[in-house]
């Protein structure tokens, strides 16, 4: 009987220590990224006969049965989702407010509004020198406007691809980990003592990932996990030790697009998934920019073809280029201002031609068109902050509901130190009475 109690006394020392350690390692880690919190497991020593026995009851001890991560797994997916859906709206957001602070920085509006005025202003004295010279200085500031504007907008587009670039890298490199993690996961001749921070470690990497794409997990018996980008019936990015190419594409007007392993993959959550709709309202803006731009030379050429200039000579193109980028002043001088119209003579004070080109960039709705590509990009900056503000927010939660979950309590780890080091030393006691009860039966003659 004593030599029993020596080894149930020994069990519980044993499993008490390694409680201890377990929650020293959580209180150690408590501020470890990606660390979730372990708990030691234990089962009761059962005999197969009648030694150690009473009333069919074992007397045998405990034992442990192996470290247990406190993970929940619907818990981690709806972190992945939230965090990724959260990272794509502020990906989005700060892609439209640079967009919109190029398009606002050029002053094209004033621009416009300011080389109207002039055209107003020199109807009244078309041959006025002065008055003539701020016209066209006028429309070389309306142009220039034009390319900050477009050169802006490009610069955007480079800095979001280039962002973009590198987030496909970094995708590219967390797969190549993860599929070498599987292989530890799965080879691993100990799971029971050396899983958990191999979890741990694959957990990060999946968290990693999913602030770049929107991930679709699929775990095995074995706790390897296949990854699919871009929904559950996208392509697979790692499949045990496997991991396919993720790469991106660049269109003509600058938008992107992606495929994993050549299989296209359409992303709605994620940085990059963000970016993607940056850079297409971007190129809109730009095409919409490029339209007002074309709309302004060809208003201004037409109505120069059918005017004639200060000396009596034919009207002249007023703009070279064919968009934003490349709109410029042809004229060099303002008495080639055709203001009067075919046929007039030479200082000719009708403004007939005046008022056409006046007409002509009426109809055109350069003003207008502005405005609204102004006010639409700053709209969408607003709707989008909205929305990522929503989107954080519930990331937040699903990611405190984690952390109360799978987080390392302090408080509790305190606790648990105190019960672990009692049953210990209770577990000691026990030996120290054994030995006493053993030393007695040896002297009994």
């Amino acid at each position: 009987m004593a030599s029993d109690l020596l080894n149930i006394g020994k069990s519980g020392a044993l499993a008490a220590r390694a409680a201890l350690d377990v929650t020293g390692q959580n209180i150690a880690n408590a501020g470890t990224a990606g660390y979730v919190r372990r708990t030691i497991s234990q089962a009761e020593v059962t005999t197969t006969t009648a030694l150690g026995m009473y009333n069919d009851i074992s007397l045998s001890g405990v034992r442990i049965t192996g470290i247990g991560r406190n993970a929940d797994a619907f818990r981690q997916a709806e972190v992945r989702r939230t965090g990724a859906d959260a990272a794509r709206a502020s990906a989005q957001v700060d892609g439209l407010t640079n967009a919109d602070q190029a398009l606002e920085s050029s002053n094209l509006y004033p621009a416009i509004t300011k080389f109207e005025a002039n055209l107003a202003q020199l109807a009244g004295n078309p041959t006025d020198p002065a008055m003539r010279a701020n016209t066209l200085a006028s429309a070389t500031t309306l142009a220039q406007s034009f390319n900050l504007a477009s050169t802006s907008l490009a610069q955007v587009g480079a800095g979001l691809r280039a962002d973009s670039a590198d987030a496909v890298t970094q995708i590219n490199t967390l797969a190549t980990n993860l599929a070498r993690l599987n292989v530890q996961i799965s080879g691993d001749p100990n799971p029971e003592t050396n899983q958990a921070g191999l979890l741990d470690q694959r957990d990060q990497i999946l968290s990693q990932l999913s602030q770049f794409a929107d991930v679709t997990t699929t775990f095995a018996p074995n706790q390897t996990v296949k990854v699919q980008l871009g929904g559950a019936s996208g392509p697979v990015l790692v499949n045990g030790s496997s991991a396919s190419a993720f790469a991106m594409q660049t269109a003509a007007n600058g938008t992107i697009s992606f495929t994993v392993g050549g299989a296209t993959a359409a992303l709605s959550g994620g940085s990059l998934a963000g970016k993607a709709q940056a850079l297409t309202s971007v190129a809109a803006n730009a095409t919409q920019l490029d339209s007002l731009a074309s709309a302004l030379i060809g208003a201004a050429n037409s109505a120069q073809a059918g005017g004639v200039a200060l000396d009596g000579s034919a009207g002249q193109p007023l703009f070279s280029g064919t968009g934003a980028g490349s709109i410029a002043v042809a004229l060099t001088s303002g008495s080639q201002l055709a203001t009067a119209p075919a046929g007039a003579g030479a200082n000719s004070r009708d403004a007939g031609n005046l008022t056409a080109l006046q007409a002509s960039l009426n109809s055109a709705n350069l003003a207008t068109g502005t405005d609204s590509l102004l006010f639409t990009s700053a709209s969408a900056v607003q709707q989008a902050t909205t929305t990522r503000d929503a989107l954080k927010a519930i990331a937040s939660n699903a990611q405190t509901s984690l952390d109360a979950q799978a987080g390392v309590n302090l408080d509790d780890e305190a606790a648990n130190l105190l019960k672990y080091q009692q049953a210990f030393q209770a577990s000691g006691k026990v030996m120290q009475v054994a030995s006493t009860l053993f030393d007695s039966l040896l002297q009994i003659r």
